[in-house]
């Protein structure tokens, strides 16, 4: 009889190996502000570091903007593409929200076209498993094995804890890639202050009037145009700037 210990002894690699995993994908993300960048990280870690595994690719769809898709190798990218809909166990995974297995691709019959693919790719065995970012954030881990019958409990274990992981530190460099656009936007449009003092050096200078009377001319255009006087004076500050014809 095998005692509690010896069962424990047991599970001590598999777990040794999912906690580097987390900490791996953590230091490859944590300081990350690309979110594209870090869906490429991720699945090349996976790809290393889940045994069993050849390849992994990642899937997210994004509210407003296009579908990302990331692959530990070019070659296999197509498999996560959105092209297919839902003929496939990424789509199939982030649409059903639970996850998707097939331990031999070649007797597969869910999704036809996708299979066929993945078998001339020569990949045997998928494992999908949904990770959720944000609200307006979705996507799946899809992990691959070149051998059939490859990808069993221990992979889907190891998927489904990294899946959560990920979705947390996916969720940190989303805020920090909207931060980042926020202060490069920012950076390149003046603040509405700054473009109207602008506007009234420029209208002094035409002029010879004193920045007081500028304001005036400003606020009467604004009323006449029915427009903020920020976009006037940036109208006028950018018509100044453009170059002319000689």
């Amino acid at each position: 009889m095998r005692s509690g210990t010896d069962e424990i002894s047991d599970d001590v690699p598999g777990v040794l190996e999912t906690a580097a995993l987390l900490r791996e994908v953590t230091a490859g993300l944590i300081a990350s502000d690309d979110f594209d960048a870090a869906l490429a990280r991720l699945a090349r870690t996976a790809q290393d570091a889940i045994a069993e595994v050849t390849w992994c690719g990642v899937t997210v769809l994004r509210s407003g903007a296009p579908a990302s898709v990331a692959a530990s190798e070019a070659r296999l990218r197509a498999l996560d593409d959105v092209r297919y809909g839902t003929d496939g166990p990424a789509m199939t995974a982030i649409r059903q929200r639970e996850l998707v297995w097939s331990a031999d691709l070649r007797g597969e019959t869910r999704w036809r076209r996708w299979t066929g693919q993945a078998l001339a790719l020569g990949v045997r065995g998928v494992l999908a498993v949904p990770v959720d970012v944000d609200e307006h954030v979705i996507g799946s881990i899809n992990l691959y094995a070149r051998q059939p019958d490859a990808l069993g409990a221990a992979q889907q274990l190891t998927a489904m804890l990294l899946a959560e992981h990920a979705g947390l530190l996916l969720g940190a460099v989303r805020d920090r890639d909207r931060q980042a656009e926020l202060v490069g936007e920012f950076v390149r449009k003046p603040s509405a202050g700054r473009i109207v003092d602008q506007a009234i050096g420029v209208i002094m200078t035409q002029r010879g009037c004193t920045a007081t009377e500028a304001l005036q001319v400003l606020r009467s255009a604004s009323a006449a145009l029915a427009m903020p006087v920020r976009d006037v004076a940036e109208r006028l500050v950018t018509s100044v700037a453009r170059p002319r014809d000689t």
